[in-house]
């Protein structure tokens, strides 16, 4: 990587090779961008956050969302391809969930402090 010289000299040197560096890397801050993005619609933002405390079928979804399955389905495609929601087959029935990341933890943290929404088995 070139070195990158900073208009202004503040005296920061070490500080500014350090943001410079992290800056550099592309990936880090595509999968960041990639998990917003995922978040971004409000619909996605209610299925992850109920999907962070309990297991559900699309049926049982699109029923507590009022939406189609089709409609529930293609969102819960975009969570899944993320990596926020994992699914798993029980005969003909798909159950979805929140992943077990670090990341959907710090994710619906961040939701229920934005929301001031308080877990379901909380109250």
């Amino acid at each position: 990587m070139n070195e990158i010289v900073i208009p202004h000299d503040h005296g920061n040197h070490d500080q500014e090779k350090a943001f410079s560096a992290c800056l550099g890397n592309e990936g880090n801050f595509e999968t960041v961008a990639i998990l917003f993005k995922s978040l971004s619609d409000p619909t996605r933002i209610k299925i992850f956050w109920l999907l962070c405390h309990c297991e559900e079928c699309v049926i049982n979804i699109s029923a507590l969302m009022q939406m189609s399955s089709p409609a529930i389905s293609h969102h819960l495609r975009a969570l899944r391809a993320a990596g926020l929601v994992v699914s798993r087959r029980s005969g003909k029935e798909v159950y979805y969930k929140a992943s077990e990341s670090e990341q959907c933890r710090l994710l619906h943290s961040v939701i229920e402090d934005a929301l001031e929404l308080t877990c379901p088995q909380c109250m």
